[in-house]
């Protein structure tokens, strides 16, 4: 797995592009905006999005996965817990960012499944705490987990919007996280790339 990254929008979020180089398919990870940037590498390398995997509704997540998932005619998964999230204005917080906004045709996952899209398969971790259905997917054959805001390098999601839950938060860090192999590569919603083995010695919140 070839992963990509684009940082987008005002907060910054980490927009994924996650490729197969056998096959030239690719999974998009939270779209925060539709990419320019991202459609050009996406045409230079002739690469087929197969999917957008959100891990949770905050619209700094998924403000381009509507038109995203248009531009490519993909379908958009999150956890069937995060749909509420997605379809209410003020609890994804687009309202209190800009213009409310809401997202209807996203498909519901559940906990554990396991989803296979461009020669990947992808196991859902439902870690809610950072917002009520957030959940992380995880690439066992890869070592990559996709951790939007549950886990960063040194610290975890905030859990002040509505929804949230530090010690749900914390519990399903250390209960569904913790126990991935130290060398799992962790790609969060923001700022950069670590290690399960990393958080498992230096994050003070874990």
């Amino acid at each position: 797995m070839k992963v990509k990254t684009y940082v987008l929008g005002m907060f910054q979020t980490n927009t994924y592009l996650a490729v197969n180089e056998e096959t030239k398919e690719c999974v998009i990870v939270d779209p925060a905006l539709f990419s320019a940037e991202m459609k050009a590498y996406i045409q230079k390398e002739g690469l087929t999005p197969k999917a957008v995997l959100l891990t949770h509704g905050h619209i700094d997540h998924m403000g381009g996965a509507s038109e995203t998932a248009k531009e490519y005619k993909i379908p958009i998964y999150a956890h069937e817990e995060e749909l509420a999230v997605l379809k209410d204005a003020n609890v994804n917080l687009s309202s209190s960012f800009g213009a409310p906004y809401t997202l209807e045709e996203a498909l519901p996952l559940k906990a554990d499944e396991k989803i296979s899209f461009a020669g990947f398969s992808f196991r859902v971790i439902f870690t809610p705490g950072h917002t009520q259905g957030g959940c992380c997917y995880y690439e066992e054959s890869e070592n990559v987990l996709f951790s939007g805001d549950t886990l960063f390098a040194g610290s975890v999601g905030r859990t002040d919007f509505p929804g949230g839950s530090i010690s749900a938060l914390i519990r399903n860090i250390k209960e569904r996280l913790l126990p991935l192999p130290d060398d799992t590569i962790v790609y969060p919603g923001h700022m950069q790339m670590t290690t399960i083995g990393n958080e498992k010695r230096e994050n003070p919140f874990i």
